[in-house]
Formats: structure tokens, sequence, C-alpha cells
């Protein structure tokens, strides 16, 4: 892709309507061969666009999805320790008694028993998009080692050797910023902020993710929605709860939203007691 209207243009055909900052940074991404830092409230697309990418370009998408406690065996590799201890058994009995232990150790350490976590099978497996999600859940360590790893798209493995990617994986990370990443890996990677789509992006967002939408309940839902935003809620609602409430609204056979069937189904939206009973109270579900 040579310009960032192409990209824009192959994410559209995907189903994933991006502004201009979006195709820019996804653009510059590619052309830089540079791990994109994505940060932004849960909904906003951030995992999509790299789901969206994939599709656009035709190769594999290839996730890490981090939590607490991760560490290099859970996203890196493993050794299929069962299968490497029935191997050597093996061995053993066709021998007779007379194995060669070099030999037999040398064995173990092969393709074969190696197990390639998301970050070695996207080394491996590159051209790919590497997703690695939610960077702001891992600990310090485990974002020290990740940095080494996109510093150089390579992993050292001391029973079996280095591992280079070919050619460097498309990369993105995304964070909710429940704490701060830090600057070493800011610094590696180029960086956007997703906001909340404004109204008739998110009209259109509607309209192209759920064909048979009723235009008028798109524009109504997209509304109200922007409306929330506007409040002090826990969570304020994303482009995913967007679809599922208009899915909902559509189960019920609404073809417009009206203030009573807005309030029963805000299930679909919010997911916090104390957040329903602010948006009931507010008002904002009046048409």
């Amino acid at each position: 892709m040579k310009s960032p209207a192409e990209v824009a243009a192959a994410l559209d055909e995907t189903g994933y309507l991006p502004d201009d900052g979006i195709a820019t940074a996804a653009f510059l991404a590619m052309r830089m061969r540079r791990p994109l830092l994505t940060e932004g409230e849960p909904g906003t697309g951030k995992t999509a666009l790299a789901q969206a990418l994939a599709a656009a370009l035709g190769v594999n998408l290839i996730r890490l999805q981090c939590h607490e406690g991760i560490d290099a065996a859970q996203a890196l590799y493993d050794w299929d320790f069962p299968r490497q201890l029935l191997h050597l058994r093996t061995l053993e009995a066709a021998s007779g008694g007379e194995l060669d232990a070099d030999a037999a150790e040398s064995s173990l350490y092969t393709p074969r028993f190696l197990l390639a976590r998301p970050l070695l099978r996207a080394l491996q497996e590159a051209p790919c998009v590497l997703l690695v999600d939610e960077i702001d859940r891992a600990d310090d360590e485990f974002e020290a080692f990740l940095l080494e790893v996109l510093s150089e798209y390579a992993v050292s493995i001391p029973e079996y050797g280095e591992v280079r990617a070919e050619e460097p994986p498309i990369v993105i990370l995304t964070s909710n910023r429940t704490r701060e990443v830090h600057d070493a890996l800011k610094r590696r990677c180029l960086y956007h902020w997703l906001e909340h789509p404004d109204l008739e992006r998110e009209v259109a967002i509607l309209r192209r993710r759920l064909p048979g939408v009723d235009g008028r309940l798109a524009e109504q839902v997209a509304a109200s929605l922007q409306r929330m935003r506007q409040m002090e809620l826990l969570k304020p609602p994303g482009v995913a709860e967007a679809l599922d409430w208009t899915q909902a609204l559509q189960a019920l056979g609404a073809d417009s939203l009206d203030t009573e069937t807005a309030a029963t189904t805000l299930g679909a939206v919010l997911k916090y007691r104390e957040d329903a009973e602010r948006v009931r109270s507010s008002g904002v579900l009046t048409p």
C-alpha cells in the first residue's frame, strides 16, 4: 500500500471505517517497520484495527493476550516435555540399552518438539500481523523482554539457536492505560490515541456492520451513545456496545428508539448498575 488513502480504502473493505489519523498511523507502521502502540478507552477499535489490517493484507493475525504474571515462556516458546520423554524411551528401547547420549540429547531439541508461542510464531511466519493486546496488564519485566524482541525481531533459544524474522511482522500493541507503558517501549513504537467515533462515523459503522439496520434507529442509537459518553460513567460504552444495543433493539422489532425501550435494553450497553441508574435518571435516553 503506497499511501494512507490506500490503507483507509483497504480497511474500509474489511468493514473497519478508519479516520485519517488511524489510516496514517497504520501506513507509517508498515512503511517504517515500526510497532504501533494504540491507546484509548475500551471499545474504540484498537484490537479491531489489527484484525482488519490482517484481513486487508491477506496475512495471518497472531494474537498475544497479555495478563498479569505473563512470562517469556508463555509468550515465546516452550519444549514439549511429554513428547520428548516418550521419544527418549523409544530411542532407549530401539538401541537395546546402547543409547548414544549425545545423539539422543541433540534429537530432543528440534522443531518437532518446539512449542511456538505467539511471539516465536510471528517471527517464523512473517509476513503477518502480531497483536500484543493489553500490554498495560503485563508487568515491567515482561515489557522489558518484549522491547528486546521488538528491537531485533529475533530471539536466541539456548538449545536450538537463533530465530530471526526474514521480514519483520507488522506489530500492533494495545493499551487501555490501566498503567503507563514505559518510555523505552514507547520510544520504540509509533503512537496513536483512538477516540470514540463522532456521531457521523458511528452511524456509518452501525450501518456498515449491520446492513439491515433502519437508518433512523442507527442515528438514534449513535446520538444516545454520544450523550452517554459525555457523562461521568465508570465504563463509557464503545462501538462494540453500540453494535450490541442495535442488535438487541432489532431483535425486539424496534425501528426507532423510544425512552421505555431504551431503558429496558440498557444491559446491552452499560455493564455497571451505577452507570445504568445514572443514565436512566439523567434524561439522556429521551430521543
